[in-house]
């Protein structure tokens, strides 16, 4: 899981990036559970979290350049 700390020194790049990733990897877990080949359950709730995580901070930098 990525830390808090870690996600908000990343640059907006590598948000993207690793939002792209996690959004596969979210894609990939759905398939398995549908299939009851899922071997960590957590692990779908711990993507959708850092997604969540993810796309915040990408708003709160958006909207932050927009002030500015």
């Amino acid at each position: 899981m990525a830390k808090k700390e870690d996600i908000k020194v990343a640059t907006d790049d590598q948000l993207a990036t690793k939002l792209g990733e996690l959004k596969r990897e979210q894609f990939n877990l759905r398939f398995q559970s549908a299939t009851n080949q899922l071997e960590k359950p957590s692990r779908v709730r711990e993507v959708r979290r850092t997604i969540a995580r993810i796309k915040t901070l990408q708003t709160q930098r958006a909207s932050a350049a927009s002030k500015a």
